[in-house]
């Protein structure tokens, strides 16, 4: 019943997108979303039977951990980056991984200590290994909305390889800090950052690479199309199951699935191999919008009852500044061991492009909520309902107005060569 009711909304809203607001399609199912949660929210304490209540109730609590860590995550992610080629990363190795790798360490780190100062003032109960922690869940940028809606528009192809390079690779960066400053959190031995990163990443890298490489083997020796999308569907959840089981990064596994998969495929092309693969790259594109459109149903359903926990609304504007800073000086650092800069950019409309395409999504709100299990209460609410308003502020706002920022840049550029 919740499914059916989600999908009708998920259908109108579409609809009403394309005939009257003309926004990006995942911007209008969040804003909507939002409006219908907070009408759902009204509705609710207006109503007194119990029955109805809990049903309106139902559909503004979600288990997003659930939904996303050990539901759909991997799926998206193949979907996002299975049309990216290995001869590209090679190309762009040294940008990505610092990009990936070395911002998304300073930019948890900016933003932990920038935010302890903020509890400091607000006597919160927050200790620096809290912050950090909560700076390692807001500090990855986000696959999901970096492929869906910063490639809407005319950005330059290595600048917009960069964001989507980034946003694939850096989950396990994030993942790996997470677990770090929550076992400091929690007083338990979490078995050193190198280790963790070796394990979460190279691990992920050899499980992703070596499953993709045997399923291609059934996949480009079949002739079936409904068999050839089977297959993939297994390589994806296998390695995430198996990197599970392993305590591997899922995400990176599903994340080279779709690379190397993609590299596997543009080769036997090359190679003259004529097949048909329209009925596949239409699966995976239309099981990517379903799947992020129901995560931003979700968002927007359960935004408005997560403002109206203590402490949140406050502390929201001071949680959305400091991820700008933290993100903007971790990227101006970054930028002095990238080499040359990308399409001629000069280093501060680097930083500013990369710092407003920064959105966050899905992994951050799924972090976020598997705090539960050893915080206390009152620090959860705060950390969940940060996260919130830096996912629902990067998205909208940052994605409504990203496309005047470039050309704003754009035209700064220009001027400078006249």
């Amino acid at each position: 019943m919740i499914l059916a009711v989600t999908l009708g909304m998920i259908t109108l809203i579409g609809f009403l997108n394309e005939k009257l607001f003309h926004l990006n399609y995942e911007i209008s199912l969040l804003l909507c979303s939002v409006v219908i949660g907070f009408c759902l929210t009204l509705l609710i304490s207006a109503i007194r039977k119990e029955s109805v209540r809990e049903f309106l109730q139902s559909f503004q609590v979600y288990n997003l951990e659930a939904f996303l860590m050990k539901g759909v995550l991997c799926f998206m992610l193949f979907a996002g980056s299975c049309r990216l080629k290995l001869s590209q990363f090679r190309e762009q190795a040294r940008p990505i991984g610092v990009l990936a790798f070395g911002c998304t360490l300073l930019g948890a780190l900016f933003y932990g200590l920038l935010f302890y100062g903020i509890a400091s003032v607000f006597h919160l109960p927050f200790t620096l290994p809290v912050c950090l922690m909560f700076g390692s869940i807001v500090a990855p940028t986000d696959p999901i909305a970096a492929t869906s809606i910063l490639k809407k528009f005319g950005l330059p192809k290595t600048t917009g390889f960069l964001m989507e390079g980034e946003s694939l690779l850096n989950d396990g960066v994030g993942v790996a800090l997470f677990v770090v400053f929550s076992g400091m959190v929690t007083a338990q031995a979490s078995g050193g950052f190198i280790r963790i990163m070796l394990r979460e990443i190279v691990g992920a890298v050899l499980v992703g690479g070596c499953v993709t490489w045997l399923s291609f083997l059934l996949f480009k020796n079949t002739r079936d199309k409904s068999g050839q999308i089977i297959t993939s569907l297994f390589a994806v959840s296998a390695a995430f199951c198996i990197c599970e089981a392993l305590e591997c990064s899922g995400a990176i596994a599903c994340v080279v699935c779709g690379v190397v998969f993609s590299t596997l495929r543009d080769r036997e092309e090359q190679k003259g191999r004529q097949w048909e693969l329209q009925e596949f790259d239409i699966f995976w594109e239309t099981l990517d919008v379903l799947l992020n459109s129901l995560l931003y149903v979700m968002l927007g359903l359960s935004f408005v009852r997560i403002l109206q926990m203590p402490f949140v609304l406050r502390l929201s504007f001071a949680a959305i500044v400091c991820n700008l800073i933290g993100r903007s000086a971790s990227l101006w650092i970054g930028t002095w061991l990238m080499g040359p800069l990308p399409d001629g950019y000069d280093r501060k409309g680097f930083v500013t492009l990369f710092t407003w395409g920064g959105l966050r999504g899905g992994l951050s709100l799924a972090l976020a909520v598997s705090t539960a299990a050893f915080l206390a209460q009152e620090t959860y609410v705060i950390i969940l309902g940060c996260t919130y308003a830096i996912v629902f502020f990067t998205t909208v706002v940052q994605g409504l107005t990203m496309k005047k920022v470039f050309q704003s840049i754009s035209r700064k550029r220009e001027l400078k060569k006249i």
